[in-house]
């Protein structure tokens, strides 16, 4: 039964192979609602509208991610039970996430709830009793049982669990959620930042001794690959994840949804959106959000929300926002919900102004003295200031380890000085975005010349 494969074909991973046994270890959990709910949320976002191939979703990078997991542990020699447990947790790992992936945690005060915060509850509707029943009569040898779908969870969650090496299979800087990702966004993105040699990194990955027990390492062969893979990550963030006008655009859509969900309750033409799953969503979110403002019990607040709003999130993907975003354009007023939402329905984007070095104190104060003395002429969301920091590599918390040709295990920054050189080390990207509507109104054009004046700091 081994020998029969169940075959994926994915533009990333070419032919995805899958056992009979790791077929019926994952395909029940792929059939589910939850899952399938992922074929509808996009993996970058709005980032189709800057790279328009970048349609790809939740669902297939999970899927990606899954297989990448099961090359790792068939690498590292794990048992069966241990590598069904690792290709789960890898399946589910994205489980939580809302529409439009991260952009949509920006909705919520300070980005307080994040879709790590929904997945406990995601991951709960799987523990019913029919569940487990229908799984285990597909698994008569590999029975999922309450401890083994705790030790899931809790790798999916970032807890610590007894084989650390199953848990940086999971999450890790040498992780299958890396590895899958830097690969598919680059190739659906049509750019090649992402790009390094898998295969040969697959070859290079071993089980190495630690302080906290075995976790995942490479050999001194890797040292190579994992330099590549670092610099992938790091173009990719300056070059994709941190593109200023995908950012420029999700922060637009992010302040629509604000926008609406302060006024839905009180505004005549927003009343069919109310009866909505989404309309009712984001009037919850807002009564969150004036909540936990002032408040010290953040906790509580947040426990309280998931719960009473989790049935309706789960059923929420990207159309529904889409579905707004054309309802509201179609209304034709001055609200800022209608006046963005037309922006985003056209694609109109923002005049971009990169001040990266620049003192970010004095910019800040500048913009919003200007703000605040032309408050009746122009609204918050038309000036947008934006600042994204980045890490690469973080040697000093979890390095990746490297054992040599003589058996001794170091971190990787020991061998490798450009690895040494990014080593915890941020990088900023700071700009505005201007609505094009008032970008050549000459005081906002003013404003930009005083901002580009600001003196530069020390990088």
């Amino acid at each position: 039964m081994n020998n029969f494969f169940h075959v994926i074909k994915d533009p990333v991973h070419g032919t995805m192979q899958f056992t009979s046994v790791e077929d019926a270890w994952v395909k029940p959990f792929i059939d589910s609602a939850n899952f399938q709910r992922l074929r509808h949320i996009k993996q970058l976002g709005m980032g189709d509208f800057i790279f328009p191939g970048a349609v790809h979703s939740r669902f297939n990078h999970c899927l990606g991610c899954c297989y990448v997991a099961s090359q790792i542990a068939q690498k590292i020699g794990l048992a069966d039970e241990e590598r069904q447990l690792v290709m789960i947790a890898c399946l589910l790992h994205d489980i939580g996430h809302g529409p439009f992936s991260h952009a949509f945690e920006g909705i919520f005060h300070e980005k307080l709830i994040r879709h790590e915060d929904w997945t406990p509850y995601f991951l709960a509707d799987y523990r019913s009793g029919d569940f487990f029943q229908h799984y285990n009569r597909l698994n008569p040898r590999y029975h999922l049982t309450e401890d083994k779908f705790r030790v899931i969870a809790e790798m999916i969650m970032h807890k610590p669990v007894v084989k650390s090496v199953l848990a940086d299979i999971v999450s890790s800087q040498l992780d299958s959620d890396r590895l899958d990702y830097l690969l598919r966004d680059s190739h659906f993105c049509g750019v090649k930042y992402g790009e390094f040699d898998f295969r040969w990194m697959l070859h290079c990955l071993a089980i190495v001794q630690s302080a906290e027990g075995e976790r995942l390492g490479i050999t001194h062969k890797g040292i190579g690959v994992v330099e590549h893979y670092l610099m992938a990550r790091r173009l990719m963030a300056r070059n994709i994840y941190h593109s200023q006008k995908k950012l420029a655009i999700e922060s637009l859509l992010v302040q629509l949804l604000v926008n609406l969900a302060e006024n839905l309750e009180h505004h005549s033409s927003y009343v069919s959106i109310c009866h909505t799953k989404l309309g009712q969503f984001l009037m919850a979110a807002n009564r969150f959000n004036q909540s936990v403002e002032y408040s010290k019990n953040t906790i509580e607040f947040k426990r309280e929300f998931i719960e009473k709003n989790y049935v309706i999130y789960k059923e929420l993907c990207d159309y529904d926002v889409f579905a707004l975003i054309k309802q509201l354009a179609d209304i034709g007023s001055p609200d800022p919900a209608v006046q963005i939402a037309t922006r985003l329905q056209h694609r109109k984007m923002p005049k971009i102004l990169r001040l990266d070095y620049v003192d970010l104190k004095v910019v800040e104060n500048e913009i919003q003295a200007f703000k605040t003395e032309h408050r009746k002429k122009f609204q918050d969301w038309q000036l947008m200031l934006i600042q994204t920091p980045h890490q690469s590599y973080s040697g000093e918390d979890d390095p990746i380890l490297v054992i040599n040709e003589q058996g001794d295990i170091k971190p990787i920054s020991d061998f490798s000085f450009m690895i040494n050189a990014i080593s915890d080390r941020l990088e900023h990207l700071i700009f505005l975005c201007i609505d094009k509507a008032i970008a050549e109104d000459e005081e906002v054009r003013a404003l930009m010349k005083r901002l580009q004046a600001v003196p530069a700091t020390i990088a």
